[in-house]
């Protein structure tokens, strides 16, 4: 403030001696040039708040690289998961149903994971009691072959409510979702025995027509529905071909039974399909070879036999002449193949979704997955029609058992 009051006394002391002089006097010049000091003062006042806010910006920019540091530190502490633990729940231990535990116990253990066991011995609340077990157990995953499709129901739901994933092999649940299934496409083998039959029908005739027995498996679960509904989607074409159904339950004493009864109501049965070769073909043979029914293929008086499985039993019957087709099942894939998409659902976190699945060299490779009604992924792995012609194929179940 003194600088500038003594400046401007300088420039009034000039302007007076100017005047003093002669010339004229400027006041209004006098008034711009004193407002333009002013005006330069201020300026250099707002330099300077600039400045402090600059060193304020640079403060918070510091802030936020410490807390970044802190995120990358959280990021680290990841731990990595043990091996995986596989309850298998069997139905029972007969027939096919050892193949399917075996097939699941080595692909585990290939993988270097534990597979435990249980036994239900055809008993469905002891098949739900053993999923029990699992879920006490704290398994990673559950795997069973459902000795009531509708009663294992309870069971999945217990295994869900525990955070378990639960898959089935050879037979889906009935009314409840769950992770997976992995079964044969029984419906196309029921499809692929029963046209097997109609040809052969017409071959005797000339047309298709004749006298069938159809002994079923347990219609109380869907893998005996389909193969009883892929059947009749070939023969109930064929009006002139009477279809004569009888439940068997997968028993093979009430299916003895059965063939006798027909036996004895009807002489002129031409043919008999089974749903199991594996469970009735053995019994069948002993009541024809009784009744002196019992004649190699293409001799007069042979009753065509046609069947779902590929079993060991079934295919040696075809080599020695005595059964016409089987739709061979992929057996010893189904417990390889839930170990595999337990893997990828336990371990990959992958969602299953419809679509076709490829392996290279699988005799039931194409398959495919469908969402059921009940929003269950089925896996169906195709089947494939087995005769005199194509029983030493490696792929068959039955040559991967016997060798």
């Amino acid at each position: 403030m003194k600088a500038r009051f003594l400046f401007v006394f300088v420039v009034f002391a000039l302007l007076v001696a100017a005047a003093q002089c002669g010339a004229p006097a400027t006041p209004e010049v006098v008034e711009k040039i004193v407002t333009v000091e002013v005006e330069k003062v201020v300026e250099v006042e707002k330099i300077v708040t600039v400045e402090v806010e600059k060193i304020v910006e640079v403060e918070k920019v510091v802030e936020v690289e410490v807390v970044v540091t802190k995120e990358v530190e959280v990021e680290v502490e990841v731990e990595a998961k043990g091996p995986i633990t596989i309850g298998y729940a069997a139905p029972s231990l007969v027939g096919g149903q050892i193949d399917i535990q075996e097939g699941l116990v080595r692909q585990a253990a290939a993988k270097g994971w534990q597979a435990i066991t249980t036994n239900a011995n055809g008993d469905p609340q002891q098949q739900n009691d053993d999923i029990d077990y699992f879920i006490a157990l704290g398994v990673d995953a559950i795997v069973t072959v459902p000795q009531d499709s509708a009663g294992i129901c309870a069971a999945a739901e217990k295994a869900k409510d525990a955070g378990i994933p639960f898959f089935t092999i050879d037979r889906s649940p009935m009314g409840c979702q769950i992770d997976m299934t992995i079964l044969s496409d029984n419906r196309l083998a029921g499809q692929q025995s029963g046209q097997a039959m109609v040809d052969l029908l017409t071959e005797k005739y000339g047309e298709p027509k004749g006298k069938v027995l159809e002994i079923t498996g347990d219609l109380g679960q869907n893998v005996g529905i389909l193969r009883r509904d892929g059947f009749h989607d070939i023969l109930d074409e064929y009006p002139d071909i009477e279809v004569i159904t009888k439940p068997g339950d997968w028993d093979a004493a009430l299916g003895v039974q059965i063939v006798e009864d027909v036996l004895n109501a009807n002489p002129d049965l031409d043919g008999i399909y089974m749903h199991s070769d594996a469970v009735y073909v053995e019994g069948t043979m002993a009541v024809l070879e009784r009744f002196d029914a019992l004649v190699q293929r293409g001799e007069e008086g042979h009753i065509f036999l046609t069947a779902v499985d590929g079993s060991p039993s079934g295919i040696r019957a075809i080599r020695d002449g005595w059964q016409d087709e089987s739709s061979n099942q992929p057996v010893p894939d189904f417990g390889r193949q839930a170990v595999e998409w337990v893997e990828r659902v336990v371990v990959g976190g992958e969602t299953i979704e419809a679509g076709e699945v490829v392996l290279e060299g699988a005799l039931w490779s194409p398959a495919n997955i469908i969402v059921n009604e009940d929003g269950t992924p089925e896996l169906f792995l195709s089947t494939t029609p087995v005769t005199e012609e194509n029983t030493e194929d490696p792929g068959l179940w039955a040559n991967q058992t016997l060798g």
